[in-house]
Protein backbone atom coordinates (compact mmCIF):
# COMPACT_ATOMS: atom_id res chain seq x y z
CA UNK A 1 0.00 0.00 0.00
CA UNK A 2 0.97 3.46 -0.64
CA UNK A 3 1.58 5.81 1.90
CA UNK A 4 -0.25 8.92 1.94
CA UNK A 5 1.72 11.95 3.32
CA UNK A 6 -1.98 13.59 4.66
CA UNK A 7 -1.57 10.99 7.11
CA UNK A 8 0.43 13.44 9.48
CA UNK A 9 -2.02 16.07 9.26
CA UNK A 10 -4.78 13.64 9.81
CA UNK A 11 -3.56 12.79 13.03
CA UNK A 12 -2.74 16.15 13.79
CA UNK A 13 -6.52 17.59 13.28
CA UNK A 14 -7.94 13.94 15.15
CA UNK A 15 -5.42 15.16 17.77
CA UNK A 16 -7.59 18.51 18.50
CA UNK A 17 -11.07 17.69 17.22
CA UNK A 18 -13.99 15.19 18.29
CA UNK A 19 -14.99 14.75 14.43
CA UNK A 20 -12.99 14.76 11.16
CA UNK A 21 -14.23 15.11 7.68
CA UNK A 22 -12.08 13.28 5.10
CA UNK A 23 -13.29 14.89 1.67
CA UNK A 24 -12.49 14.59 -1.86
CA UNK A 25 -12.79 13.46 -5.08
CA UNK A 26 -14.10 9.55 -5.47
CA UNK A 27 -11.46 7.16 -5.43
CA UNK A 28 -9.25 9.47 -4.07
CA UNK A 29 -8.16 6.61 -1.11
CA UNK A 30 -10.12 8.56 1.84
CA UNK A 31 -11.79 5.05 3.43
CA UNK A 32 -8.04 3.37 2.74
CA UNK A 33 -6.27 6.07 4.25
CA UNK A 34 -8.70 6.43 7.67
CA UNK A 35 -8.48 2.82 8.35
CA UNK A 36 -4.53 3.22 8.04
CA UNK A 37 -4.43 5.82 10.09
CA UNK A 38 -6.24 4.80 12.82
CA UNK A 39 -6.45 0.56 12.48
CA UNK A 40 -7.71 -0.17 16.01
CA UNK A 41 -10.93 2.11 15.31
CA UNK A 42 -14.72 0.51 14.70
CA UNK A 43 -15.34 0.67 10.81
CA UNK A 44 -18.62 0.78 9.87
CA UNK A 45 -19.82 1.86 6.39
CA UNK A 46 -23.14 2.74 5.36
CA UNK A 47 -22.80 0.68 2.00
CA UNK A 48 -23.85 -1.84 3.97
CA UNK A 49 -27.96 -1.76 3.56
CA UNK A 50 -28.58 -2.97 7.35
CA UNK A 51 -26.51 -0.97 8.86
CA UNK A 52 -27.62 2.25 7.17
CA UNK A 53 -31.52 1.19 8.47
CA UNK A 54 -30.05 0.63 11.67
CA UNK A 55 -28.64 3.98 11.89
CA UNK A 56 -31.69 5.63 10.12
CA UNK A 57 -34.13 3.50 13.03
CA UNK A 58 -32.77 5.20 15.95
CA UNK A 59 -28.97 6.83 15.67
CA UNK A 60 -28.81 7.84 18.85
CA UNK A 61 -28.32 4.63 20.41
CA UNK A 62 -26.35 3.33 17.30
CA UNK A 63 -23.76 5.96 17.83
CA UNK A 64 -23.68 5.28 21.53
CA UNK A 65 -22.75 1.53 20.95
CA UNK A 66 -19.49 2.86 19.47
CA UNK A 67 -18.43 4.47 23.26
CA UNK A 68 -14.70 4.83 21.76
CA UNK A 69 -15.92 6.25 18.42
CA UNK A 70 -15.40 4.91 14.79
CA UNK A 71 -15.03 5.58 11.62
CA UNK A 72 -18.09 5.86 9.32
CA UNK A 73 -17.76 5.64 5.67
CA UNK A 74 -20.42 6.82 3.59
CA UNK A 75 -21.88 8.63 6.48
CA UNK A 76 -23.95 11.06 4.34
CA UNK A 77 -26.42 8.23 3.53
CA UNK A 78 -27.94 8.73 6.87
CA UNK A 79 -28.62 12.29 7.55
CA UNK A 80 -30.15 11.50 10.71
CA UNK A 81 -26.49 10.77 12.02
CA UNK A 82 -25.43 14.08 12.11
CA UNK A 83 -26.79 15.48 14.57
CA UNK A 84 -26.86 12.31 16.89
CA UNK A 85 -23.23 12.77 16.71
CA UNK A 86 -23.47 16.09 17.72
CA UNK A 87 -25.41 15.69 20.08
CA UNK A 88 -22.99 12.51 21.76
CA UNK A 89 -20.29 14.85 21.63
CA UNK A 90 -21.84 18.03 23.30
CA UNK A 91 -22.84 15.51 26.04
CA UNK A 92 -19.90 13.35 26.58
CA UNK A 93 -16.15 14.32 27.88
CA UNK A 94 -13.91 15.75 25.12
CA UNK A 95 -12.68 12.92 23.15
CA UNK A 96 -10.16 14.66 20.46
CA UNK A 97 -10.46 12.27 17.10
CA UNK A 98 -13.79 10.88 18.18
CA UNK A 99 -15.64 10.06 14.81
CA UNK A 100 -14.20 9.88 11.59
CA UNK A 101 -16.29 10.42 8.41
CA UNK A 102 -15.97 10.13 5.46
CA UNK A 103 -18.21 9.70 2.36
CA UNK A 104 -18.32 9.99 -1.62
CA UNK A 105 -20.80 12.80 -1.95
CA UNK A 106 -19.11 15.71 -1.12
CA UNK A 107 -22.32 17.90 -1.37
CA UNK A 108 -24.34 16.07 1.27
CA UNK A 109 -21.25 14.96 3.51
CA UNK A 110 -19.54 18.45 4.02
CA UNK A 111 -23.31 20.29 4.09
CA UNK A 112 -24.42 18.02 6.83
CA UNK A 113 -21.05 18.27 9.04
CA UNK A 114 -21.18 22.06 8.68
CA UNK A 115 -24.67 22.31 9.48
CA UNK A 116 -24.24 20.31 12.58
CA UNK A 117 -20.99 20.39 13.62
CA UNK A 118 -19.79 24.26 13.37
CA UNK A 119 -16.85 24.21 15.72
CA UNK A 120 -16.53 20.82 16.65
CA UNK A 121 -15.12 19.29 13.21
CA UNK A 122 -12.41 19.53 11.06
CA UNK A 123 -12.03 18.72 7.21
CA UNK A 124 -8.68 17.09 5.43
CA UNK A 125 -9.17 17.49 1.76
CA UNK A 126 -7.46 14.07 0.44
CA UNK A 127 -6.75 14.36 -3.61
CA UNK A 128 -5.31 11.68 -6.10
CA UNK A 129 -1.70 10.35 -5.11
CA UNK A 130 1.08 12.73 -5.78
CA UNK A 131 4.13 12.64 -6.76
CA UNK A 132 6.34 12.70 -3.60
CA UNK A 133 4.12 9.82 -2.72
CA UNK A 134 4.78 7.64 -6.12
CA UNK A 135 8.47 8.25 -6.06
CA UNK A 136 8.30 7.16 -2.21
CA UNK A 137 6.96 3.87 -3.05
CA UNK A 138 9.06 3.45 -6.36
CA UNK A 139 5.95 4.02 -8.37
CA UNK A 140 7.13 6.98 -10.59
CA UNK A 141 7.61 6.35 -13.96
CA UNK A 142 10.43 7.42 -16.44
CA UNK A 143 8.90 9.85 -18.52
CA UNK A 144 6.35 12.76 -17.20
CA UNK A 145 4.24 12.19 -19.82
CA UNK A 146 2.96 8.51 -19.05
CA UNK A 147 2.32 10.05 -15.26
CA UNK A 148 0.28 13.06 -17.31
CA UNK A 149 -1.74 10.75 -19.61
CA UNK A 150 -2.44 8.23 -17.11
CA UNK A 151 -2.80 10.09 -14.40
CA UNK A 152 -3.03 9.91 -10.39
CA UNK A 153 -6.06 8.20 -9.10
CA UNK A 154 -5.20 5.11 -6.81
CA UNK A 155 -7.48 2.47 -8.42
CA UNK A 156 -4.91 3.04 -11.53
CA UNK A 157 -1.42 2.67 -9.18
CA UNK A 158 -2.72 -0.72 -7.45
CA UNK A 159 -0.72 -3.24 -8.45
CA UNK A 160 -3.21 -6.08 -7.94
CA UNK A 161 -5.70 -4.30 -10.66
CA UNK A 162 -4.92 -3.87 -14.31
CA UNK A 163 -7.28 -1.10 -15.27
CA UNK A 164 -6.77 0.39 -18.86
CA UNK A 165 -7.11 4.21 -17.92
CA UNK A 166 -10.07 4.58 -20.66
CA UNK A 167 -11.94 2.06 -19.23
CA UNK A 168 -11.84 3.20 -16.00
CA UNK A 169 -12.01 6.78 -16.50
CA UNK A 170 -15.33 6.09 -18.83
CA UNK A 171 -16.87 4.08 -15.57
CA UNK A 172 -15.53 6.67 -13.59
CA UNK A 173 -17.71 9.51 -15.09
CA UNK A 174 -20.65 7.49 -15.14
CA UNK A 175 -20.39 6.83 -11.17
CA UNK A 176 -19.79 10.37 -10.86
CA UNK A 177 -22.70 11.52 -13.14
CA UNK A 178 -25.12 8.79 -11.41
CA UNK A 179 -24.55 9.36 -7.75
CA UNK A 180 -22.67 12.76 -7.21
CA UNK A 181 -24.74 14.95 -9.99
CA UNK A 182 -28.08 13.28 -10.59
CA UNK A 183 -30.02 14.61 -7.31
CA UNK A 184 -27.93 18.38 -7.74
CA UNK A 185 -29.35 18.54 -11.34
CA UNK A 186 -32.63 18.18 -13.36
CA UNK A 187 -31.92 14.35 -14.35
CA UNK A 188 -32.89 15.29 -17.87
CA UNK A 189 -30.05 16.89 -18.62
CA UNK A 190 -27.21 14.26 -17.53
CA UNK A 191 -26.12 14.14 -20.73
CA UNK A 192 -25.95 17.68 -21.56
CA UNK A 193 -24.19 18.01 -18.33
CA UNK A 194 -21.55 14.81 -19.21
CA UNK A 195 -21.36 17.25 -22.32
CA UNK A 196 -20.38 20.14 -20.03
CA UNK A 197 -17.87 18.04 -18.29
CA UNK A 198 -16.01 17.41 -21.41
CA UNK A 199 -16.05 21.47 -23.02
CA UNK A 200 -14.73 22.79 -19.57
CA UNK A 201 -11.06 20.44 -20.56
CA UNK A 202 -10.84 22.63 -23.65
CA UNK A 203 -10.57 25.73 -21.12
CA UNK A 204 -8.35 23.72 -18.37
CA UNK A 205 -5.47 26.43 -17.70
CA UNK A 206 -7.28 29.45 -19.36
CA UNK A 207 -9.12 32.16 -17.91
CA UNK A 208 -12.76 31.05 -17.59
CA UNK A 209 -15.29 31.89 -19.98
CA UNK A 210 -18.75 31.28 -18.59
CA UNK A 211 -20.61 32.69 -21.88
CA UNK A 212 -17.79 30.83 -24.24
CA UNK A 213 -18.79 27.69 -22.37
CA UNK A 214 -22.17 28.55 -22.26
CA UNK A 215 -22.56 28.42 -25.80
CA UNK A 216 -20.67 25.52 -26.54
CA UNK A 217 -22.94 23.32 -24.16
CA UNK A 218 -26.22 25.04 -25.67
CA UNK A 219 -27.44 26.31 -22.02
CA UNK A 220 -27.64 29.67 -19.76
CA UNK A 221 -24.70 30.96 -18.07
CA UNK A 222 -26.15 30.76 -14.84
CA UNK A 223 -27.10 27.08 -15.42
CA UNK A 224 -22.92 27.32 -16.20
CA UNK A 225 -22.48 29.06 -12.78
CA UNK A 226 -24.29 26.19 -10.94
CA UNK A 227 -22.92 23.45 -12.71
CA UNK A 228 -19.03 24.39 -12.49
CA UNK A 229 -19.92 25.18 -8.99
CA UNK A 230 -20.57 21.30 -8.78
CA UNK A 231 -17.74 20.39 -10.17
CA UNK A 232 -15.34 22.39 -7.78
CA UNK A 233 -17.61 21.24 -4.75
CA UNK A 234 -16.72 17.54 -6.06
CA UNK A 235 -13.23 18.55 -6.49
CA UNK A 236 -13.07 18.00 -10.48
CA UNK A 237 -11.89 21.25 -11.25
CA UNK A 238 -10.14 24.12 -9.07
CA UNK A 239 -9.81 28.10 -9.79
CA UNK A 240 -7.25 29.71 -9.41
CA UNK A 241 -8.00 33.48 -8.64
CA UNK A 242 -5.93 36.13 -10.01
CA UNK A 243 -3.34 37.95 -7.68
CA UNK A 244 -4.85 40.50 -5.45
CA UNK A 245 -1.40 43.15 -5.45
CA UNK A 246 -1.91 44.77 -9.05
CA UNK A 247 1.68 46.26 -8.44
CA UNK A 248 0.59 49.56 -9.96
CA UNK A 249 -1.03 47.49 -12.80
CA UNK A 250 -4.32 46.76 -14.27
CA UNK A 251 -5.06 43.27 -13.68
CA UNK A 252 -7.83 40.79 -15.19
CA UNK A 253 -10.22 39.58 -12.52
CA UNK A 254 -11.01 36.35 -13.88
CA UNK A 255 -10.09 32.96 -12.63
CA UNK A 256 -8.20 30.21 -14.36
CA UNK A 257 -9.56 26.78 -14.51
CA UNK A 258 -8.14 23.66 -13.61
CA UNK A 259 -8.61 19.97 -13.39
CA UNK A 260 -7.04 18.44 -10.44
CA UNK A 261 -6.03 15.64 -12.54
CA UNK A 262 -4.39 15.73 -15.54
CA UNK A 263 -5.56 11.64 -16.59
CA UNK A 264 -8.81 12.89 -16.45
CA UNK A 265 -8.44 15.57 -18.24
CA UNK A 266 -6.58 13.78 -20.90
CA UNK A 267 -9.37 11.45 -21.07
CA UNK A 268 -11.83 14.26 -21.44
CA UNK A 269 -9.93 15.50 -24.29
CA UNK A 270 -9.80 12.21 -26.40
CA UNK A 271 -6.33 11.66 -26.28
CA UNK A 272 -5.63 8.02 -26.44
CA UNK A 273 -2.18 7.77 -25.76
CA UNK A 274 0.89 9.39 -24.38
CA UNK A 275 2.05 10.00 -28.32
CA UNK A 276 -1.33 11.59 -28.75
CA UNK A 277 -0.63 14.37 -25.97
CA UNK A 278 2.74 14.77 -26.72
CA UNK A 279 1.12 15.52 -30.20
CA UNK A 280 -1.83 17.36 -29.40
CA UNK A 281 -2.34 21.15 -28.97
CA UNK A 282 -3.59 20.49 -24.99
CA UNK A 283 -0.08 19.36 -24.19
CA UNK A 284 1.01 22.60 -22.66
CA UNK A 285 -2.38 22.64 -20.74
CA UNK A 286 -2.08 19.22 -19.26
CA UNK A 287 1.44 20.28 -17.93
CA UNK A 288 0.22 22.70 -16.34
CA UNK A 289 -2.85 21.49 -14.87
CA UNK A 290 -0.48 18.28 -13.68
CA UNK A 291 2.08 21.13 -12.03
CA UNK A 292 -1.01 23.32 -10.65
CA UNK A 293 -2.28 20.10 -9.27
CA UNK A 294 0.87 18.87 -7.35
CA UNK A 295 1.12 22.16 -5.32
CA UNK A 296 -2.51 21.55 -4.39
CA UNK A 297 -1.94 18.18 -3.06
CA UNK A 298 1.21 20.03 -1.17
CA UNK A 299 -0.93 22.03 0.79
CA UNK A 300 -3.91 19.96 1.15
CA UNK A 301 -1.76 17.24 2.80
CA UNK A 302 -0.90 19.47 5.38
CA UNK A 303 -4.28 20.72 5.72
CA UNK A 304 -3.47 23.75 4.69
CA UNK A 305 -5.60 26.53 2.38
CA UNK A 306 -4.28 26.53 -1.10
CA UNK A 307 -2.86 30.05 -1.01
CA UNK A 308 -2.42 29.87 -4.88
CA UNK A 309 -3.07 32.63 -7.43
CA UNK A 310 -1.30 33.31 -10.54
CA UNK A 311 -0.87 37.05 -12.18
CA UNK A 312 -2.17 38.34 -15.81
CA UNK A 313 -2.09 42.18 -16.50
CA UNK A 314 -4.53 43.87 -19.18
CA UNK A 315 -1.63 43.86 -21.67
CA UNK A 316 -0.91 40.08 -21.07
CA UNK A 317 2.10 40.19 -18.73
CA UNK A 318 1.91 36.65 -16.94
CA UNK A 319 3.26 34.74 -14.24
CA UNK A 320 1.20 31.38 -14.21
CA UNK A 321 1.70 30.75 -10.59
CA UNK A 322 2.10 32.52 -7.26
CA UNK A 323 2.24 30.81 -4.28
CA UNK A 324 1.97 32.94 -1.14
CA UNK A 325 3.37 30.33 1.54
CA UNK A 326 5.84 31.13 4.00
CA UNK A 327 7.00 33.57 1.62
CA UNK A 328 5.97 34.36 -2.14
CA UNK A 329 6.76 31.90 -4.71
CA UNK A 330 6.66 33.16 -8.33
CA UNK A 331 6.31 29.84 -10.74
CA UNK A 332 6.41 29.58 -14.27
CA UNK A 333 5.42 26.19 -16.09
CA UNK A 334 7.28 25.48 -18.53
CA UNK A 335 6.73 22.08 -21.07
CA UNK A 336 10.61 22.25 -21.63
CA UNK A 337 12.58 19.32 -20.92
CA UNK A 338 16.06 21.51 -20.17
CA UNK A 339 16.18 24.63 -17.71
CA UNK A 340 16.76 27.61 -20.41
CA UNK A 341 16.95 31.16 -18.52
CA UNK A 342 14.69 32.85 -20.89
CA UNK A 343 12.58 30.46 -19.38
CA UNK A 344 12.33 32.86 -15.78
CA UNK A 345 11.72 36.11 -17.81
CA UNK A 346 8.57 36.64 -16.51
CA UNK A 347 9.18 35.76 -12.87
CA UNK A 348 12.43 37.62 -12.06
CA UNK A 349 10.10 40.52 -13.83
CA UNK A 350 7.42 39.68 -11.16
CA UNK A 351 9.82 39.97 -8.12
CA UNK A 352 11.10 43.51 -9.74
CA UNK A 353 7.18 44.38 -9.65
CA UNK A 354 6.50 43.22 -6.11
CA UNK A 355 10.12 44.39 -4.20
CA UNK A 356 9.76 41.81 -1.82
CA UNK A 357 13.19 40.99 -0.80
CA UNK A 358 12.06 37.41 0.43
CA UNK A 359 10.47 36.42 -2.39
CA UNK A 360 11.60 33.84 -4.86
CA UNK A 361 11.13 32.62 -8.14
CA UNK A 362 10.73 29.53 -9.95
CA UNK A 363 10.35 27.57 -13.05
CA UNK A 364 8.95 24.29 -13.00
CA UNK A 365 9.79 22.43 -16.16
CA UNK A 366 9.87 18.48 -17.32
CA UNK A 367 13.52 17.78 -17.10
CA UNK A 368 15.23 15.26 -14.54
CA UNK A 369 17.58 17.62 -12.33
CA UNK A 370 16.44 20.41 -10.00
CA UNK A 371 18.99 23.32 -9.67
CA UNK A 372 19.20 27.18 -8.80
CA UNK A 373 20.73 29.54 -11.49
CA UNK A 374 21.20 32.94 -10.78
CA UNK A 375 19.22 33.13 -7.92
CA UNK A 376 16.32 30.90 -10.27
CA UNK A 377 15.24 27.82 -9.10
CA UNK A 378 14.62 25.12 -12.18
CA UNK A 379 12.71 22.44 -10.68
CA UNK A 380 12.77 19.18 -12.38
CA UNK A 381 8.78 17.26 -12.52
CA UNK A 382 9.65 14.98 -9.74
CA UNK A 383 10.37 17.60 -6.81
CA UNK A 384 7.52 19.47 -8.09
CA UNK A 385 5.44 18.65 -5.05
CA UNK A 386 8.19 19.03 -2.56
CA UNK A 387 10.13 22.07 -3.10
CA UNK A 388 8.00 24.74 -1.43
CA UNK A 389 7.93 22.91 2.11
Amino acid sequence: MIERTAKDALVRLASQFPVIGVIGPRQSGKSTLTQATFPDKRYVTFDDKNMRELAASNPSDFIMAFPNGAIIDEAQKVPEIFDAIKLHVDRSPFVPGKFILTGSSQFRLRENMTDSMAGRAAFLKLLPFSVRELKTANALPDNAYDLIFNGQYPPLHDSDKHFIPEDWYESYIDTYLDLDVRDQINPNNLSTFKKFIQICALYSGQLLSMDSIARDVGVSAPTIKTWLSILETSFIIHFLEPDSNNLGRSIVKTPKLYFVDSGLLCHLLRLESKEDLLLSRHKGAAVETFAVAELLKSRMNQAKKANLTFFRDTKGFEVDTIADWKRTFAIEIKSANEPETKLSANTKKYLELLKDEEARNAVFYLGDVSMTVNGTAYVGWRDWGEFLK
